[in-house]
């Protein structure tokens, strides 16, 4: 078990850093994207909001069914 905890704490090995690294990487490119994503889902609720104010000009008691 000392063997296990020395090679944890004591040595840095490339390959461990280097996936630390992809990984750290990965979480920066994720969170832009979750930033992105956020913004465009504002962008998308402010227009579906906007959009229902347009339809309130229509009288939906004279409308008339919709063939199929």
């Amino acid at each position: 078990m000392a063997k296990a905890l020395l090679g944890y704490v004591g040595g840095s090995d490339p390959r461990i850093i280097a996936e630390m690294r992809r990984l750290q990487q990965r979480v920066q490119d994720l969170e832009s994207e979750l930033v992105r994503m956020q913004a465009e889902n504002d962008a998308l609720s402010a227009a579906a909001h906007h959009g229902d104010s347009l339809l309130d000009g229509f009288d939906v008691s004279k409308a008339e069914p919709a063939l199929t």
